[in-house]
Protein backbone atom coordinates (compact mmCIF):
# COMPACT_ATOMS: atom_id res chain seq x y z
CA UNK A 1 0.00 0.00 0.00
CA UNK A 2 1.23 3.50 -0.84
CA UNK A 3 2.04 5.84 2.06
CA UNK A 4 0.44 9.25 2.46
CA UNK A 5 3.83 10.92 1.95
CA UNK A 6 4.36 9.04 -1.32
CA UNK A 7 0.82 10.00 -2.35
CA UNK A 8 1.60 13.65 -1.55
CA UNK A 9 4.63 13.53 -3.83
CA UNK A 10 2.53 11.95 -6.57
CA UNK A 11 -0.13 14.66 -6.18
CA UNK A 12 2.46 17.44 -6.35
CA UNK A 13 3.99 16.05 -9.54
CA UNK A 14 0.59 15.36 -11.14
CA UNK A 15 -0.66 18.85 -10.30
CA UNK A 16 2.30 20.42 -12.09
CA UNK A 17 1.93 18.06 -15.08
CA UNK A 18 -1.79 18.84 -15.30
CA UNK A 19 -1.17 22.59 -15.01
CA UNK A 20 -3.73 22.90 -12.21
CA UNK A 21 -3.59 25.35 -9.33
CA UNK A 22 -4.37 24.38 -5.77
CA UNK A 23 -7.36 26.74 -5.97
CA UNK A 24 -8.72 24.88 -9.01
CA UNK A 25 -8.42 21.57 -7.17
CA UNK A 26 -10.13 23.04 -4.09
CA UNK A 27 -12.95 24.37 -6.26
CA UNK A 28 -13.38 20.95 -7.89
CA UNK A 29 -14.02 19.30 -4.51
CA UNK A 30 -15.77 22.26 -2.88
CA UNK A 31 -13.28 22.63 -0.03
CA UNK A 32 -11.22 25.60 1.22
CA UNK A 33 -7.85 25.91 -0.51
CA UNK A 34 -5.75 25.68 2.67
CA UNK A 35 -7.57 22.53 3.82
CA UNK A 36 -7.26 21.03 0.33
CA UNK A 37 -3.51 21.60 0.11
CA UNK A 38 -2.95 20.26 3.64
CA UNK A 39 -5.08 17.19 2.88
CA UNK A 40 -3.37 16.46 -0.42
CA UNK A 41 0.02 16.84 1.26
CA UNK A 42 -1.01 14.16 3.74
CA UNK A 43 -2.33 16.02 6.79
CA UNK A 44 -6.04 15.08 6.51
CA UNK A 45 -7.97 12.10 5.21
CA UNK A 46 -9.81 12.88 1.98
CA UNK A 47 -13.29 11.42 1.53
CA UNK A 48 -13.72 8.77 -1.16
CA UNK A 49 -15.72 10.98 -3.53
CA UNK A 50 -13.30 13.90 -3.20
CA UNK A 51 -10.28 11.61 -3.60
CA UNK A 52 -11.84 10.18 -6.78
CA UNK A 53 -12.48 13.69 -8.12
CA UNK A 54 -8.87 14.71 -7.44
CA UNK A 55 -7.66 11.47 -8.99
CA UNK A 56 -9.64 12.09 -12.16
CA UNK A 57 -8.64 15.76 -12.33
CA UNK A 58 -4.93 14.97 -11.95
CA UNK A 59 -4.80 11.56 -13.64
CA UNK A 60 -3.76 9.75 -10.44
CA UNK A 61 -3.72 5.97 -10.21
CA UNK A 62 -5.90 4.00 -7.78
CA UNK A 63 -3.08 3.52 -5.24
CA UNK A 64 -2.72 7.29 -4.84
CA UNK A 65 -6.49 7.81 -4.61
CA UNK A 66 -6.68 5.13 -1.90
CA UNK A 67 -3.73 6.59 0.03
CA UNK A 68 -5.39 10.03 0.07
CA UNK A 69 -8.24 8.46 2.05
CA UNK A 70 -6.01 7.03 4.81
CA UNK A 71 -5.95 8.50 8.30
CA UNK A 72 -2.76 10.59 8.64
CA UNK A 73 -0.13 10.96 11.30
CA UNK A 74 -0.35 14.74 11.60
CA UNK A 75 2.58 17.07 11.88
CA UNK A 76 6.02 16.64 10.47
CA UNK A 77 7.22 14.25 13.17
CA UNK A 78 10.44 16.27 13.25
CA UNK A 79 11.57 18.48 16.09
CA UNK A 80 14.47 20.27 14.44
CA UNK A 81 14.19 23.87 13.34
CA UNK A 82 12.84 23.93 9.76
CA UNK A 83 15.17 25.20 7.05
CA UNK A 84 12.59 26.07 4.38
CA UNK A 85 12.45 29.90 4.54
CA UNK A 86 8.65 30.17 4.51
CA UNK A 87 8.12 27.50 7.17
CA UNK A 88 11.02 28.87 9.21
CA UNK A 89 9.41 32.34 9.29
CA UNK A 90 6.27 30.84 10.83
CA UNK A 91 8.45 29.00 13.33
CA UNK A 92 10.29 32.25 14.06
CA UNK A 93 7.05 34.25 14.41
CA UNK A 94 5.60 31.70 16.85
CA UNK A 95 8.89 31.54 18.74
CA UNK A 96 8.85 35.33 19.15
CA UNK A 97 5.11 35.94 19.55
CA UNK A 98 3.84 32.58 20.84
CA UNK A 99 4.17 33.45 24.55
CA UNK A 100 2.41 36.79 23.95
CA UNK A 101 -0.40 35.07 22.02
CA UNK A 102 -0.75 32.53 24.84
CA UNK A 103 -0.97 35.31 27.45
CA UNK A 104 -3.58 37.20 25.44
CA UNK A 105 -5.67 34.06 24.93
CA UNK A 106 -5.60 33.34 28.67
CA UNK A 107 -6.42 36.96 29.52
CA UNK A 108 -9.35 37.07 27.11
CA UNK A 109 -10.74 33.53 27.44
CA UNK A 110 -9.33 32.03 30.65
CA UNK A 111 -7.40 28.80 31.13
CA UNK A 112 -7.51 26.85 27.88
CA UNK A 113 -6.22 26.53 24.35
CA UNK A 114 -7.09 27.30 20.75
CA UNK A 115 -8.19 24.13 19.01
CA UNK A 116 -6.21 22.95 16.02
CA UNK A 117 -8.90 20.33 15.37
CA UNK A 118 -11.88 22.71 15.16
CA UNK A 119 -9.79 25.12 13.12
CA UNK A 120 -9.84 27.26 10.00
CA UNK A 121 -6.88 28.85 8.27
CA UNK A 122 -6.90 31.35 5.45
CA UNK A 123 -4.10 32.93 3.39
CA UNK A 124 -4.76 36.16 1.50
CA UNK A 125 -2.79 38.81 -0.38
CA UNK A 126 -3.26 42.43 0.70
CA UNK A 127 -1.91 45.11 -1.64
CA UNK A 128 0.36 47.61 0.06
CA UNK A 129 2.34 50.49 -1.46
CA UNK A 130 5.49 49.21 0.27
CA UNK A 131 5.04 45.68 -1.11
CA UNK A 132 2.14 43.26 -0.97
CA UNK A 133 1.41 41.75 2.44
CA UNK A 134 0.71 38.13 3.37
CA UNK A 135 -2.31 37.89 5.68
CA UNK A 136 -2.62 34.60 7.55
CA UNK A 137 -5.75 34.16 9.66
CA UNK A 138 -5.92 31.35 12.21
CA UNK A 139 -9.42 30.73 13.55
CA UNK A 140 -9.64 28.05 16.23
CA UNK A 141 -12.34 27.22 18.72
CA UNK A 142 -11.43 27.98 22.33
CA UNK A 143 -11.27 24.86 24.48
CA UNK A 144 -11.19 25.46 28.22
CA UNK A 145 -9.40 23.14 30.58
CA UNK A 146 -11.87 21.22 32.70
CA UNK A 147 -10.42 19.95 35.95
Amino acid sequence: MMSKSDAASAVQAARVRAGKTWAEIADAIGKPPVWTVAALLGQHPVGAADAATVGELLGLDDDVVTALQLQPSRGSGRQEIPTDPTIYRFYEALDVYGPAIKELIHEEFGDGIMSAINFKLDVQRRPDPDGDRVVVTMDGKFLDYNW
